[in-house]
C-alpha cells in the first residue's frame, strides 16, 4: 500500500483540501490534517470475532443471526432485513446482540477483496446477533460508527487487512489483524459531519447507478421484444398470419412452417453421464468442454474455458462440437431459462459438450443456425413451462429438446431477419457498454469520495455547516 494506490477524486470547487496537514507517519495513509490523529482501532471500540453459529441447538435461546451475506450485501444493519433463525448461549446474546452504532465487518471470505467488507448497525436490536464469519466491532466513546464503517471501506484502511488476512483457498483475519489497524481520527463532531455528507453524496450515486442499471433492463425489454417479432413475425408487417398450432409460438406468417426441432436436424447428441466428466478431469489444453455457463441467451460466452485431455475425450464416446453447430442448455433458471440456445463460433474445434448441454448439427438448406438461436431463446420460458420438469430449476432431456416446435420461413427470409438482428445487436451492445462503463465511473468516484473524506484528502466541514450541523474545527 502507498499514497499513489489512493483512487484519484476529479477536480471539484466543492471538494477542498484542509487548510493545514502533518506527516501521519504511516507510509501508506501520508499526510493527514493537523487536527486529526492516527490510531489503531483497539483504543478506539471493542473487538470480538464472533462465535455464534446457524445451527440451532435444543435448550438455547432463539435468537436471530445477522450473517455474511447480510453484511455483504448492505452498508446499513435494520429490522428491515430478514435474520435467519438460530440458537445461542446466554453468554453469546450478552457479547453479540446488536447495538446502534456498531460496525460488522467480514473477517473471513474465499477471496481476500472480501475481507473487512463492513456495515454500520442503525439500531438497537437485542434479539440479533452478530454470526459466524463476521466480527463486532463496538464503537467506545469519542468513536462514531457511522463514521468507522465508512473508514473501513476506504481504499488504505480497507487494504491494511486485506493484506494482513491469512490463507490460500479461504482467506481470515485474526482479532489482532482487526485490533491493530491504523485508522485517521477527526475529533467526534468531524466524524458525524463526515459520515451524514457521505451517506448523502453516496444515495445520489447510487440513485444514478440504479437509473443507469434501469436503462440497461429498459434496453434489454426492447432487444427482446424485437427479437420476438422478427423471429416469431418477420420484418414484414403487412404479410398473413395463421395459428401456427403452438402456444408458446403463436400465430406466425402463412408462409411459414411449423415443425419439429427434430425434423431439420441431422445429428444431435448430449454430453457424456455427469460420473464421467468432472473438474478433476480437466487440463490446461486439448479438447474445448463446451459447459451451461457457455450457453449464452443467444450469444456464446467464450470467458469461462475448461479443457480436456485428448486421449480421456475420445475414452468418453462422441459428444464432439463443431463451428456452427447449435448449443441449448438442457438445464436453466429464472435469470438463465432452460432451452436457451447459442451458436458454436468459428474455431471453438476441438470441442465437445458437457451434461446438460445439447449439440444439433443442423441441415442448413433449411435452417439457418442463428436464426434458430435467437428463436429459441426468445420461447424458452414459454416452452419451458410446458416441457420443462423440476422445482428450483428447469430441465429438459434431449428428446424433449428435439420435440420442440420451431416456426420457420424460407432459408434467404432466415438469413435477412438474422442480418436485421445482429446490426440491432451490435447497437445494443455497443449502447450497454457505454451505460456499463458509466456506471463503472460513478463506482468508482462513489470509492475515492468515500477514501478522501475518511482519510482528511478533502475538507466537508462547510458543506456540513450549510446542512444545519454545528460542527467545531
Amino acid at each position: 500500500m502507498n499514497e499513489s494506490a489512493q483512487p484519484l477524486l476529479p477536480a471539484h470547487p466543492r471538494f477542498k483540501p484542509y487548510p493545514a496537514y502533518k506527516d501521519s507517519g504511516v507510509e501508506w495513509l501520508g499526510e493527514i490534517p493537523a487536527h486529526w490523529e492516527v490510531k489503531r482501532l483497539k483504543t478506539l471500540a471493542s473487538v470480538q470475532l464472533s462465535n455464534v453459529d446457524k445451527k440451532s441447538v435444543e435448550g438455547q435461546e432463539p435468537v436471530r443471526l445477522c450473517n455474511y451475506t447480510d453484511v455483504y450485501y448492505n452498508e446499513r444493519i435494520s429490522s428491515d432485513i430478514e435474520f435467519m433463525s438460530a440458537t445461542a448461549t446466554r453468554e453469546q446474546v450478552q457479547r453479540f446482540s446488536l447495538r446502534a452504532g456498531d460496525v460488522l465487518i467480514t473477517k473471513d471470505s474465499e477471496s481476500w477483496t472480501d475481507i473487512a467488507v463492513p456495515a454500520v448497525v442503525t439500531e438497537d436490536m437485542p434479539e440479533v446477533l452478530c454470526g459466524y464469519h463476521l466480527a463486532h466491532v463496538r464503537p467506545a466513546d469519542g468513536c462514531v460508527g457511522a463514521f468507522l464503517s465508512r473508514a473501513f471501506a476506504a481504499v488504505g484502511p480497507r487494504d491494511q487487512f486485506q493484506v494482513a488476512a491469512n490463507g490460500i483457498t479461504r482467506f481470515g483475519l485474526a482479532g489482532d489483524a482487526i485490533r491493530t489497524g491504523l485508522f485517521a481520527m477527526p475529533p467526534e463532531p468531524e466524524q458525524r459531519a463526515i459520515a451524514a455528507f457521505l451517506d448523502r453524496e453516496t444515495a445520489r450515486i447510487d440513485a444514478l447507478v440504479a437509473k443507469k442499471e434501469r436503462l440497461i433492463e429498459l434496453l434489454q425489454e426492447k432487444r427482446t421484444a424485437l427479437i420476438t417479432r422478427a423471429v416469431t413475425k418477420g420484418l414484414d408487417p403487412t404479410v398473413p398470419m395463421k395459428d401456427s398450432g403452438v402456444e408458446w409460438l403463436g400465430e406466425i406468417p402463412a408462409h411459414w412452417v411449423s415443425l419439429g426441432l427434430s425434423r431439420v436436424t441431422l445429428s444431435r447428441c448430449d454430453g457424456p453421464f455427469g460420473s464421467g466428466l468432472k473438474s478433476e478431469h480437466y487440463s490446461g489444453s486439448g479438447v474445448r468442454v463446451i459447459r451451461l455457463q457457455n450457453i449464452g441467451w443467444t450469444d456464446f460466452l467464450d470467458a469461462d474455458e475448461a479443457y480436456l485431455d485428448d486421449a480421456y475425450a475420445r475414452q468418453l464416446g462422441d459428444h464432439s462440437v463443431v463451428a456452427g453447430d447449435l448449443l441449448i442448455a438442457g438445464l436453466g433458471d429464472e435469470a438463465h431459462p432452460v432451452g436457451r440456445a447459442c451458436v458454436a463460433p468459428d474455431q471453438i474445434e476441438p470441442a465437445m459438450v458437457k451434461a446438460d448441454c445439447f449439440r444439433f448439427r443442423l441441415d442448413r438448406r433449411r435452417v439457418h443456425p442463428r436464426f434458430a438461436a435467437y428463436q429459441l431463446s426468445v420461447t424458452a420460458s414459454a416452452a419451458a413451462g410446458s416441457l420443462s420438469t423440476g422445482a428450483t430449476r428447469a430441465r429438459m432431456n434431449l428428446t424433449t429438446t428435439a420435440s420442440r416446435k420451431v416456426g420457420l420461413p424460407p432459408l434467404d427470409e432466415q438469413r435477412a431477419i438474422v442480418e436485421a438482428l445482429d446490426r440491432d445487436g451490435k447497437r445494443y451492445r455497443a449502447l450497454v457498454a457505454k451505460v456499463r462503463e458509466a456506471i463503472e465511473r460513478l463506482k468508482e468516484l462513489r470509492t475515492a469520495l468515500i477514501s478522501a473524506a475518511v482519510t482528511g484528502k478533502i475538507d466537508v466541514r462547510e458543506e456540513a455547516s450549510l446542512d444545519g450541523m454545528q460542527l467545531t474545527p
